[in-house]
């Protein structure tokens, strides 16, 4: 595998809290891996500084060999880093095929020219990305009118619409039922892998995650405590006693 995604001595404190103390972990082309850890374990805060949303105190963030550290999520986004967030974000009252047409255009640059807006630009690539994430037959309704697990679906394909070669992925089954939250990681993973883009998320529910993740990373209070495969991890002493012990896995 090509290594996508680079994290090197990453360190971010506020005021007198260091919430994340120089971490390293690195994600593959092609490659799920999920960032775990209780909370106030410092995840959410790596998490934004690879997204750009924070910068951070000293290290490196790299996309393929180039630095990418510190750079804002606008140009973060023309880098091809993509993020789907936990509360999902479209337009209600726009199609659903609109809301990924709106995707292209914002990749292609040709939100400038908005004013006019032809219901026929980028079509044929928007229902292609709705094809891949089994949304052909809700191209025409509202979003409105979707169901939250279509409305996850949806926002995948609005991520998708930048050809990322990163996807970040933030709680993505938050709200969902046990069914959808199979489904949707089922379609993630597969998409990362069919496309040879790096996939890290984060998530809270450890079903979803030790069946969908390839490699763990998890975290306490701000540092690395352990990284591996599934069966490496759920057996790590130390996991256990500071997250996994509580919970079924």
């Amino acid at each position: 595998m090509s290594l996508a995604l680079e994290v090197v001595g990453l360190k971010k404190s506020f005021g007198g809290v260091a919430a994340v103390r120089g971490i390293d972990f690195s994600v593959n082309a092609g490659e799920a891996v999920a960032l775990i850890g209780p909370n106030g374990a410092g995840k959410t805060t790596c998490f934004n500084l690879v997204n750009g949303q924070l910068k951070p105190d000293a290290g490196r963030v790299s996309l393929f060999g180039t630095d990418i550290t510190g750079r804002l999520p606008a140009a973060l986004f023309h880098s091809g880093v993509a993020r789907t967030f936990q509360i999902t974000a479209t337009f209600a009252t726009m199609s659903v095929r609109e809301n990924v047409q709106m995707a292209l255009m914002s990749h292609a640059h040709e939100l400038t020219r908005l004013f006019g807006f032809a219901t026929t630009r980028q079509q044929a690539k928007a229902d292609q990305l709705l094809a891949d994430v089994g949304l052909s037959a809700q191209a025409p309704r509202a979003c409105a009118e979707l169901a939250y697990g279509d409305l996850k679906r949806l926002e995948l394909a609005v991520a998708l619409a930048n050809t990322p070669r990163l996807l970040l992925m933030d709680e993505p089954t938050a709200g969902m039922s046990p069914e959808e939250r199979d489904a949707l990681m089922q379609l993630a993973v597969r998409v990362c892998r069919e496309r040879k883009l790096a996939l890290l998320f984060t998530e809270h529910d450890m079903d979803v995650v030790f069946r969908h993740a390839d490699r763990i990373i998890v975290m306490n209070r701000g540092h690395l405590i352990a990284q591996g495969s599934p069966s490496e991890v759920k057996s790590n002493d130390e996991v256990r006693a500071v997250y996994l012990g509580s919970l079924r896995v």
